[in-house]
């Protein structure tokens, strides 16, 4: 029987570019994980924030929102909450970026390098690296890897060019990497991949860009290679997989 398709867990954090996932990082997540033939499931903290106003970007502070219910929005009401995630049912997990992974994944926005990490999406993140899933960040989400990673393994991490944030990352223990909007950065050692996206494209099609390369990798890592069968009695004589059909003469 051929492979399966992989399976990867999307981390939302809200929905809107300032106080949760951004739009346009998340949808094309989701749209380039289609493309790539893999299938995804939403998941997002059920907890409570104040958003800001979009339109004045000033706290609302006299609104109360939730984080999985606004990340509903995004994934047309099919999402879970992250609580009840078991990491090993997926192959990969990907976090797009928007403020929502500085606010309610996380406590960066506030804290800068000494922030705390949401307790669930810390325990799921976790326990997928200790399973060898490869971990996907985009745009300024990779503050969550290298507050969760930097100080053990020090993983090799992009959020663009922006020196401060570079600092920034470097003193939660990861290795920055210059980045522009089209690429990405890979840790073949710890299986992690980032990409800048907003935080540095000028253009949609520039995030595009990037987070499509990323997809492709973080997909090729999460696909078994192919099995090699051996037929019974003759040892060290491969069978011809059966999804690969021999060449015609």
């Amino acid at each position: 029987m051929p492979n399966r398709a992989p399976h990867v867990g999307v981390i939302l954090s809200g929905c809107g570019v300032f106080d949760g996932s951004e739009i346009h990082e998340a949808v094309i997540t989701m749209l380039a994980l289609d493309q790539h033939g893999a299938t995804y499931q939403c998941m997002a903290p059920n907890r409570a924030f104040i958003p800001i106003n979009h339109v004045t970007r000033r706290p609302a502070e006299d609104e109360s929102r939730n984080v999985l219910v606004e990340a509903a929005r995004l994934a047309r009401g099919r999402i879970v909450d992250v609580a009840t995630v078991t990491p090993a049912q997926f192959d990969a997990f990907i976090l797009p970026g928007g403020s929502g992974a500085a606010r309610n994944l996380s406590t960066f926005e506030g804290e800068g390098p000494e922030c705390r990490l949401d307790g669930h999406v810390m325990r799921v993140l976790s326990e997928a690296h200790k399973l060898g899933r490869p971990l996907g960040f985009i745009c300024i989400a990779p503050v969550v890897a290298a507050r969760l990673f930097g100080r053990g393994e020090h993983p090799r991490l992009t959020v663009g060019k922006n020196p401060e944030m570079a600092h920034n990352m470097e003193m939660m223990g990861a290795k920055h990497v210059l980045c522009g909007a089209g690429d990405y950065v890979l840790d073949e050692r710890h299986r992690i991949i980032s990409t800048p996206a907003y935080m540095e494209a000028s253009s949609i099609s520039e995030v595009f860009q990037g987070i499509n390369r990323l997809i492709g990798k973080l997909l090729e890592l999460a696909r078994p290679a192919p099995t090699v069968a051996v037929k019974p009695g003759i040892p060290g004589v491969p069978e011809a997989h059966p999804t690969i059909r021999p060449a015609t003469p």
